[in-house]
Parts: C-alpha cells; structure tokens; sequence
C-alpha cells in the first residue's frame, strides 16, 4: 500500500465494507466490486474453506471473512498480481480486524496462491 489516499485501496476499503454488510444482509445495496465478489461467493467460500480447514466460512469472524473474499476474487479472477492482493489485504486487516487477523489472512492467503500454483 503506497498512500491511504491511494483510489485503489479506497475501492478494496469500499468492497470490504460493503462484503461485510452483505454477510449480514444479502439484500444490501453493494458498490460494483463487491457485486462482481457476490456472484462468484460460492467459488471464493470453497477456496477459502479449503485453505482454512480449521475455520469454517460460519465461524469466521466477519471483517476476516469480507477481506479474505476480496482478496480471493483479486487472486482467482482478476488480473491483480497475487502479491499486491495480499498486501493489500493483509493492510486492510490492520485497519480493521483483529489482533490475530493481519498474519491469519495472510496464512490463508498464502495457501490460496500455492493452490493457484499448483493449477
């Protein structure tokens, strides 16, 4: 992440409010890249429960799940080079996550590039 400032990391900070909104009301009005994220959610949920076995989709906590959602669709499709989505990421949960939630989208992000690598 270059600035705060920086439009691109507004859009993620935009879609990542708006992910997490969506989880807890499917009808809520989204911006354009959270509705490109919610027509391809049952894909992004089955990588992201692949790479965290441990943590189903129901008991992540919210603002994890939205962000790991965001960065899944970044990786898997879009163009978006896997480091600058992870980074990405991996910010945003600073901002607005957890303790612990910096290094674990990190660690689920970094299971979901090997998987695309393996592809």
């Amino acid at each position: 992440m270059k600035s705060a400032k920086d439009p691109r990391h507004k859009r993620r900070q935009l879609a990542v409010k708006d992910l997490f909104a969506y989880s807890f009301n499917k009808n809520q009005d989204s911006s354009k890249g959270a509705k490109n994220i919610i027509n391809q959610i049952k894909a992004i949920d089955e990588l992201i429960s692949e790479s965290a076995p441990a943590w189903p989709i129901d008991k992540l906590n919210k603002i994890d799940l939205a962000i790991l959602r965001l960065a899944t669709y970044e990786i898997k499709f879009t163009d978006t080079p896997p480091k600058v989505a992870i980074d990405e990421a991996v910010e945003i949960a600073k901002e607005y996550g957890g303790e612990s939630s910096p290094s674990f989208v990190n660690g689920v992000l970094g299971k979901i590039l090997s998987s695309k690598k393996d592809e």
